[in-house]
């Protein structure tokens, strides 16, 4: 029986291209340090609070049910790291470029596009940087709860999508409305409702955001036949981190990537979109934040374990949602290494923890080399 557009199968897998084998999201360097519970993650990328805030657009917005703050995949990367990189191998295509209609193997099955896309709705600020980065502006957008607008990055370039919904509350009736002709999201954000997406329009999920966002921009890419594009911006990518770590040779800075969240403040460790980044540029953290999870949970009494040579801090929404303002007027932040140096800085939230793509990836290493790297 054919695959039906949109629709996972039960066929046996054919032969695809896999997806490179450098592109593993991330060394590991090391475990240790002080390992703490990292909340749920389960509104903003991988990096947000789950919320459940209505969509806009016309109709109800209905809970998007793919992920519960005990979930341990929202809250960190833990065991399943290997298992995602190795799963994602066997995801995409072996259609050649141009040859219609494709069947793309993603976390849910397989889904047959008929015809190269024209109408995408993303459901994930990844998503959205990838079809954007490929020169696709996409008719539907979904937004987080912290920052209900268009990511000033891509501004110029996105379009002017609409509105459906928010991460954690995807409004299907603007998403049907908006008749796609492509879905793109991930498993751990919607997977609940796949089926409803996928009775809308051909629907093409990875297995979840954050850390494997290089092989998530490869997957992105099947669709519409651009792979080949994807991996040049990535390889160039790749060149623009090294050449950071070649500048700085040996006296490579530590870096703390320090997040202020409503509920709870964070240091970002290596399963995380800012921890890869990190990684490649060959800029070490700090011990505490050597460890195979998103991010280590700190308290406000406890920010001085944020201590490094630069420390880069963001906010999740508003300031006064967060206890930011007490915690960088407070004594103890005054302590810290960085702030004596004056190598404390804050960062766009929107790139360093939300962009989970190439294009936030190239805006975060070119942050990173005006501050530690200016010869680079």
């Amino acid at each position: 029986m054919s695959p039906t557009p949109g629709r996972p199968t039960d066929t046996r897998p054919t032969r695809r291209k896999l997806l490179t084998a450098a592109l593993t999201g991330g060394a590991v360097l090391g475990i240790g340090g002080l390992l703490t519970a990292c909340g749920s993650s389960g509104g903003s990328g991988s990096d947000g609070p789950g919320s459940g805030a209505s969509g806009s657009g016309g109709g109800t917005a209905k809970p998007s049910g793919g992920s519960t703050p005990d979930q341990k995949s929202v809250k960190q990367g833990g065991d399943d790291y290997a298992a995602v990189i190795e799963k994602m191998k066997g995801f995409g295509t072996d259609a050649a470029p141009g040859v219609y209609p494709r069947t793309v193997k993603h976390a849910m099955g397989e889904t047959v596009v008929p015809a190269k896309p024209v109408r995408v709705v993303v459901l994930d600020t990844g998503e959205l940087d990838n079809v954007v980065s490929l020169g696709v502006q996409p008719v539907g957008v979904v937004h987080t709860d912290g920052s209900k607008t268009m990511p000033s990055y891509l501004k110029d370039k996105a379009g002017n999508p609409a509105n459906v919904g928010t991460i954690n509350s995807l409004n299907l009736e603007a998403i049907a409305a908006l008749k796609p002709d492509l879905i793109l999201g991930s498993q751990l954000r919607a997977q609940d409702q796949y089926e409803q997406l996928s009775k809308i329009a051909p629907t093409v999920f990875s297995l979840r955001p954050g850390y494997p966002w290089k092989q998530n921009f490869l997957l992105n890419a099947s669709p519409f036949g651009l792979e080949a594009e994807a991996r040049a911006q990535l390889d160039a990518y790749q060149a623009a981190a090294a050449a950071i770590g070649a500048t700085l040779g040996d006296k490579r800075p530590t870096i703390t990537p320090l997040r202020f969240m409503p509920g709870k403040t964070r240091l970002y460790a290596e399963l995380s979109f800012i921890g890869t980044i990190l990684t490649d540029a060959q800029l070490p953290q700090p011990k505490i934040e050597q460890v195979k999870e998103l991010a280590v949970e700190i308290s406000p009494e406890q920010i001085d374990k944020a201590d490094a040579d630069w420390v880069f801090y963001g906010v999740y929404g508003t300031p006064s949602s967060t206890n930011q303002d007490a915690v960088l007027g407070g004594a103890l932040w005054k302590t810290l290494g960085a702030v004596k140096s004056g190598q404390a800085r804050p960062v766009p939230d929107e790139t360093w923890f939300l962009g989970l793509g190439v294009a936030a990836a190239n805006v975060v290493l070119a942050d990173l080399k005006g501050f530690v790297a200016p010869g680079a």
